[in-house]
């Protein structure tokens, strides 16, 4: 057949809700949420190597694609649970991990980004075609690098400017942080649209509305989980400050010199 049918993406979609539903039934017995993001990154890549399995083949576009979804959620994964031992919470969940019914929608919502996010790399893992490597593939995986380099260097300079006792409870403005204010996220966001462009080549029809996929994460980070919530916090923290007020207004949000 040219192209697997629909079904592995649904089953796809029950086995990450299956997860999420399941880990969330133990962090809230014990009303935790120090495994959360490791759950998240840790099915992305568990989704990226079982689609490729049920696809039943291994083309080298997507054994780099599912390379670097895993590359991706171990670095990121680890980082995050690294920093929420050490800072022995996670304050997003600080009036909700009491509140089962709430903690649910949390981790049903990160199952919708799981599989919003992954999407495209979905729809390659499945698919039967193998075209030959263009462009898209080289621009895509040479744009992802960037990003991940971009992302990996933001959450180091900030684990050390965090780690120096000189710096508590200031904000972060060295660095990659001097250029933007979510250097991170840019990363993000850069790794995630890059690679719909290497699963773009086997789509065909209907598929290609999966590039709703990079747009829901960048969405995402801009408007509703990522840099809003950052935001509010820095100028409840920090908003009374002149030097504070000086690097929001000398400092782009996202994209230097831009936004």
């Amino acid at each position: 057949m040219e192209m697997v049918s629909s079904s592995p993406l649904f089953t796809a979609a029950a086995l990450d809700f299956g997860i999420q539903w399941g880990l969330w039934s133990v962090a809230s017995l014990f009303q935790t949420e120090k495994f959360y993001d490791l759950a998240g990154s840790s099915t992305f890549i568990l989704l990226a190597w079982q689609t490729l399995r049920w696809g039943g083949r291994f083309h080298l576009r997507q054994l780099v694609q599912s390379g670097c979804v895993t590359l991706w959620g171990l670095r990121l994964g680890l980082h995050l649970f690294t920093r929420v031992l050490q800072d022995g919470k996670d304050s997003r969940f600080d009036k909700i991990r009491g509140n089962p019914g709430v903690f649910w929608i949390y981790w049903t919502l990160q199952g919708v980004w799981v599989w919003m996010t992954l999407l495209p790399t979905l729809i390659l893992n499945t698919s039967a075609k193998d075209e030959k490597l263009t462009w898209k593939d080289y621009l895509g995986w040479s744009l992802w690098l960037i990003g991940f380099i971009l992302e990996v260097v933001a959450d180091h300079q900030k684990s050390q400017f965090r780690a120096d006792s000189a710096n508590k409870g200031k904000w972060i403005s060295s660095g990659l942080w001097s250029l933007c204010r979510h250097p991170n996220y840019l990363g993000e966001i850069l790794m995630w649209s890059s690679l719909f462009l290497p699963a773009s080549s086997v789509m065909s029809g209907h598929q290609y509305w999966s590039v709703i996929s990079p747009m829901f994460v960048a969405y995402l980070l801009t408007r509703v989980s990522g840099i809003p919530i950052l935001e509010r916090q820095g100028l409840k923290r920090w908003g009374h400050l002149t030097e504070y007020q000086k690097y929001r207004g000398n400092t782009a949000v996202l994209i230097p010199h831009i936004w």
